[in-house]
């Protein structure tokens, strides 16, 4: 689970309804201000299991100050955002559809840079690779990939992921919490705050148990990835990470011809861990494209 400092957004951030052809999402906003009021290109981030838009606000002063606006979404099913109790609703493919209309909606400025991370980085790579499928314009400018591995979790994630479904489907999502809060570290237990605890309750449970067992089964799509033309593609991650082994993402980073990044002191969220070097990272990959 990421931990965002802070669930309060910065001054040049606003949290608003993003109305899309495929209904309403929660995002935060952020602009540019002074010399940057004009951006220099817009991004969409994609947040990861468990998490919500929130687990990027601490990236959003840096990504604005170098000229970027930056869109931040809850995914159907993802805390402020709704969603239907139908497990289907929550397939991959609809989620990179969902994605589509979100592009289609901020992109007034051309195309956009897309980012997600963990879940929402496969994803964003399903959303891609279904604009790949039908020959279309692409409304991407580039893709970063922030600790998003190849294909499925270790197999101690996908454990983890099996108990915590099991769960959900037994319990409710206060007596679910309760449960976990056992398990944290005193370090996580000492940050989990009301913030965390009120955005647990607010996730779909279907969500969570569809887009865990995506993420246990998810296939090695790299190649499909690499075949696309022109788009860039970064990949970032922290400099351990307990969700995909870091060796994994060299590899996909050389597999796509991607820039590699490897964000110090970082785990596997570099956006809550290190927001300000992962923020400088992500907009000079941005301002090269």
């Amino acid at each position: 689970m990421s931990r965002p400092p802070t669930f309060a957004p910065p001054p040049c951030a606003r949290s608003v309804r993003l109305r899309t052809s495929r209904g309403e999402f929660a995002v935060l906003d952020a602009h540019p201000t002074g010399q940057h009021s004009t951006p220099s290109g817009t991004a969409l981030l994609l947040p990861g299991f468990t998490g919500s838009k929130e687990d990027f606000i601490a990236m959003l002063a840096p990504l604005t100050e170098a000229g970027f606006r930056a869109v931040c979404v809850d995914g159907r099913g993802q805390y402020e955002t709704t969603g239907p109790d139908e497990p289907d609703a929550y397939s991959q493919r609809e989620l990179a559809l969902d994605v589509l209309a979100q592009v289609e909606a901020v992109a007034v400025d051309g195309p956009v840079h897309l980012l997600g991370h963990s879940l929402g980085g496969q994803i964003a790579r399903a959303a891609v690779l279904e604009v790949a499928a039908t020959r279309a314009v692409s409304p991407f400018r580039t893709l970063t990939l922030m600790s998003s591995g190849p294909a499925q979790i270790s197999a101690a994630q996908q454990q983890k992921v099996a108990l915590l479904s099991q769960a959900l489907a037994q319990l409710s999502m206060a007596e679910v919490w309760a449960a976990m809060q056992a398990f944290e570290t005193p370090e996580e237990a000492a940050v989990d705050g009301e913030d965390l605890r009120r955005r647990w309750l607010r996730h779909h449970p279907q969500q969570l148990i569809t887009t865990g067992r995506q993420l246990s089964i998810e296939p090695d799509r790299v190649d499909e990835l690499a075949a696309v033309p022109g788009l860039p593609v970064h990949v970032i991650s922290g400099e351990s990470d307990d969700t995909w082994p870091v060796p994994l993402f060299d590899r996909m980073a050389e597999r796509l011809g991607a820039r590699r990044t490897v964000v110090p002191g970082a785990g596997h969220s570099p956006n809550t861990d290190r927001p300000q070097e992962t923020a400088e990272a992500v907009a000079s990959f941005w301002a090269a494209h």
